[in-house]
C-alpha cells in the first residue's frame, strides 16, 4: 500500500514501470507444513493455469462504454478472493458511485459491502479497448485482450495445485 501522502490507496504503484517493480513477497522458507497451506491466485485460461504466489492483487479495467478506468483491490483468503476497496476515475452512465463513496484526487473510492467470492470470472470479449490488468507487488500482467474464453482468478493452496493443471 502506498505511503505517499496525495496519492491514492492501492497494492501496486500505478505510475512505475512493470519492470521497476521491485517489492517482493518472501518465498520458501518456514516450516513445510505452513507452505503447503499458503495461499497462492491461480489464473486459469484457455486450459492452462499460472499461479502467482500473493497474497493481494488490484484488477483494473477500463469500462466499454464510458472509458471510465476501474480498479479493486482484493486479497486471497482460505474462504475465497475478499474485494477491499474499489475506485472509479469519475462517474457515468450505469456506473455511479455507491452511497458511502469517497472522492479522492478524482477517485471515487468506497468499500464494497460483498463476502469472499470463490472465484472471478472475467469475460474477453475483444470489444474494449484493452483487457484486465492484474497487478501485484511483484509486476502486473494483461489478461483478456483478445476475444476469447472466460478467465478465472480463484485462490489455491500450494498442496492442490496439481488437482487445477
Amino acid at each position: 500500500m502506498s505511503g505517499v501522502p496525495g496519492k491514492r490507496r492501492s497494492l501496486y504503484d500505478p505510475e512505475a514501470k512493470v519492470g521497476e517493480r521491485k517489492k517482493r513477497h518472501p518465498a520458501g522458507g518456514g516450516d513445510p507444513a505452513q507452505a503447503r497451506n499458503r495461499m497462492s491466485l491461480c489464473i486459469l485460461a484457455a486450459g492452462k493455469s499460472v499461479t502467482l504466489g500473493v497474497a493481494a492483487f488490484t484488477l483494473s479495467w477500463t469500462h466499454s462504454v464510458e472509458r471510465t478506468r476501474w480498479e479493486e483491490d482484493w486479497k486471497v483468503t482460505p474462504s475465497g478472493l475478499q474485494v477491499v476497496e474499489a475506485r472509479i476515475k469519475g462517474s457515468g452512465a450505469g456506473m455511479e458511485p455507491p452511497e458511502g463513496a469517497v472522492l479522492k484526487d478524482g477517485w471515487w473510492a468506497y468499500s464494497p459491502k460483498v463476502g469472499p467470492q470463490p472465484r472471478l470470472v472475467l469475460a474477453a470479449s475483444g470489444a474494449t479497448a484493452g483487457g484486465w490488468t492484474l497487478c501485484t507487488s511483484q509486476d502486473c500482467r494483461e489478461l483478456g485482450k483478445a476475444a476469447g474464453g472466460a478467465i478465472v482468478l480463484q485462490p489455491c493452496v500450494a498442496d492442490r495445485l496439481s488437482r487445477l493443471r
